[in-house]
């Protein structure tokens, strides 16, 4: 049975001839299938309007609420991830051009179990090689090689409350700077989340993009190398894989912590026969 052909980029990676793009951080939006799948196949539910522009997900318990809506604006987030469980309230903002390897690191860790000790975040920026700096009002930032791309950790002016930001902006020449990429995030969101975005922020993998599919070609280099079309969608289906099974661990454990241990269940047994 012969299916009409309709002209969309969902029929990628199969129409593209992909190149190893590095730094990533320069790579530009990638596919967003890459973030929204892998929610998708750990069980977040679909509550997006069909006839208008945006997803709508949210986790299979309601914490977590995922929404993307494309906006013209580079000041402007296209993803916003919430969290709404009790006495964990939290957001997350990124701009239209995170690329969604780097993004995927933070909503990845959010359907893993939560470490016991939560990690250092600024631990694999300096190990690939980004300059730490804390000031004397505690400020934090860390800034790639490039002197483009940057992350800071600083309290506002006008709340007690800090908050994480990363950027990739070029200078204009004139004092002020072109955005290309922005994220805001919440000092409340747990450490985990963020180490997971700052990890996948400095992985030096290259990602892979259509030639010039990006926002500042002269910013990366692309090669004609690397995974190409069906491997790339194998790799993605190893991934929803991957995030089925991780789904499936981290309920188990949530059942198992939520279990009345055998000392507290026997005292409450025999109540029971001696009522």
């Amino acid at each position: 049975m012969s299916h009409e052909y309709f002209h969309t980029r969902a029929n990628e990676p199969l129409d593209t001839i992909q190149f190893a793009t590095t730094p990533r951080h320069f790579a530009g939006h990638g596919d967003p299938r890459h973030i929204t799948q892998a929610l998708r196949a750990a069980g977040w539910k679909n509550h997006s309007a069909p006839d208008y522009p945006h997803v709508i997900l949210a986790s299979p318990d309601n914490r977590y609420h995922l929404v993307l809506e494309p906006t013209p604006s580079t000041y402007k987030a296209w993803w916003r991830i919430t969290s709404e469980a009790p006495g964990q309230y939290w957001h997350a903002e990124f701009g239209g051009e995170t690329p969604a390897e780097i993004l995927a690191g933070f909503t990845d860790a959010l359907i893993l179990p939560a470490p016991e000790q939560q990690p250092d975040v600024w631990q694999p920026l300096v190990a690939a090689g980004w300059t730490y700096n804390r000031d004397e009002h505690g400020t934090e930032e860390a800034v790639a090689p490039d002197g483009i791309m940057r992350v800071s950790r600083f309290t506002t002016l006008t709340s007690n409350r800090s908050t994480w930001k990363a950027e990739a902006a070029l200078p204009t020449g004139l004092g002020g700077h072109e955005r290309i990429w922005h994220a805001y995030i919440d000092d409340e969101t747990p450490r985990h989340l963020i180490a997971g975005f700052t990890a996948a922020l400095a992985h030096p993998e290259p990602v892979q993009r259509g030639m010039y599919d990006v926002p500042h070609a002269h910013l990366v280099t692309q090669k004609q190398n690397g995974p190409q079309g069906k491997h790339l969608l194998a790799a993605h289906e190893a991934r929803l894989k991957a995030a089925r099974t991780a789904a499936r661990r981290t309920r188990r454990a949530a059942a198992l912590q939520t279990q009345p241990s055998p000392a507290t269940a026997a005292p409450a047994k025999a109540a029971v026969h001696r009522r």
